[in-house]
């Protein structure tokens, strides 16, 4: 599965997140900021980012995913 498919899932599913990924073919990690996250604990913010994501990682197609994500003003923190 290409990078911009992963992008599209999360994108399609949770509105107004800002979504990076990058893969070597089976393991993806993926950025996501977006006011979506506010107020929720890693646990539930994953939580999100994989119910996006399941089908393909039941499936086989993602076998593994690194997942970070931020608020806008955390990310702005990180920069």
């Amino acid at each position: 599965m290409e990078v911009n498919e992963v992008e599209k899932l999360i994108t399609d599913t949770l509105e107004n997140v800002e979504v990076v990924a990058e893969t070597d073919g089976y393991h993806y990690q993926v950025r996501a900021i977006g006011d979506v996250f506010d107020g929720l604990n890693a646990v539930k913010r994953q939580q999100l980012i994989y119910g996006c994501l399941n089908k393909y990682i039941l499936d086989g197609t993602i076998h593994a995913v690194v997942i970070k994500t931020y608020t806008p003003s955390e990310w702005q923190q990180a920069q």
